[in-house]
């Protein structure tokens, strides 16, 4: 509706969780490259796990898009996490081309084992990503913890990635998760973006929708401010309050987006400056973790431009030889 006005190609604050649109800040680097690290490296269960609305679900379509470019990658995506055990094993298994239609959970799991020392005899890897993994039962994250179990004396056959709000730490780190917290290998966290970060999010969000970075600002440093005010670095209450933002901007005729327009859309939607407290960011300290997060940005970045599937192959595959 606004894109034409402010000379943008597409919405650049859009809700849908689009990879195009993925800005690596710090704390995004390095868990898309401890995920990426933790299955490419066979490192068994990665833990990512932030607040409400600090862009897990935006990760993770990243990673599966990352995920489809590698031939040698199959990979199961559960997004519902309110299943029984059966279901739950049923869902994954019919993900992964298994037939499971009239056997029993001992059939189930004998197939899948089979399924995963063929691939690991080509070499292949096999991935379990859980969503809204914080919605897990304690009965269910054993059961998962179990598949953990089908590995040889050198390698582990299934990676297992678990993606979920912080009370997924909370589980785990309950004494009858013990030995599920005792076999993850990589954690992550994810924060809010302090007042810089959200700065350069707004700024390259609208510079990868087509925004001129040599003109006029659509949001000054003052109209940024407040948005940081109200959404207190969580990613998702920042395209909201800049999408409505646009939206009234127009309605406006107006090409700057004043703080006065940022206060009025914090009114309607009922948010308190303020009322948020920042996270402090993350430790992961790892130098792999790092040499991994450029390259996957690098990686990304190529995806957004036309380009032939073996360019963008390519560039996963040099930075896997610079490690």
């Amino acid at each position: 509706m606004y894109n034409s006005f402010f000379g943008l190609h597409h919405n650049p604050f859009d809700l849908t969780p689009d990879p195009r649109c993925f800005v690596p800040t710090r704390r995004h680097n390095e868990a898309l490259a401890a995920l990426y690290y933790g299955i490419r490296w066979h490192k068994g269960f990665v833990v990512v796990t932030g607040e409400v609305g600090t862009g897990k679900t935006l990760l993770l379509r990243c990673l599966l898009r990352l995920l489809k470019e590698s031939k040698d990658i199959s990979y199961s995506y559960v997004f519902n996490s309110r299943l029984s055990p059966a279901e739950f094993l049923q869902y994954f298994l019919a993900d992964f081309g298994l037939p499971t239609s009239g056997k029993n959970k001992a059939e189930l799991l004998l197939d899948f084992g089979q399924f995963l020392v063929s691939r690991a005899a080509d070499h292949l890897t096999t991935v379990l990503i859980i969503d809204e993994a914080h919605l897990l039962s304690e009965e269910l994250l054993e059961e998962v913890r179990l598949l953990s179990n089908l590995e040889t004396t050198d390698d582990k056959l299934l990676q297992i990635v678990l993606v979920g709000q912080p009370e997924l730490d909370d589980k785990l780190d309950s004494r009858g998760l013990r030995q599920l917290k005792q076999r993850i290998t990589l954690r992550a966290q994810l924060r809010s973006l302090d007042i810089h970060e959200t700065t350069d999010y707004i700024g390259q969000r609208l510079r990868i929708a087509g925004a001129n970075p040599d003109g006029n600002p659509i949001f000054p440093i003052e109209s940024i401010a407040t948005i940081y005010d109200y959404s207190q670095g969580l990613p998702r209450l920042i395209n909201t309050i800049c999408e409505n933002s646009l939206i009234a901007a127009y309605a406006k005729q107006s090409k700057t987006v004043g703080p006065e327009i940022i206060e009025g859309v914090a009114k309607d939607f009922r948010l308190d400056a303020g009322s948020l407290i920042a996270a402090e960011r993350p430790a992961l300290n790892e130098m792999d973790l790092r040499r991994v997060a450029n390259m996957l940005i690098d990686s990304l970045t190529t995806m957004r431009e036309p380009a032939t599937r073996e360019a963008r192959l390519d560039a996963v595959t040099t930075g896997r030889e610079q490690l």
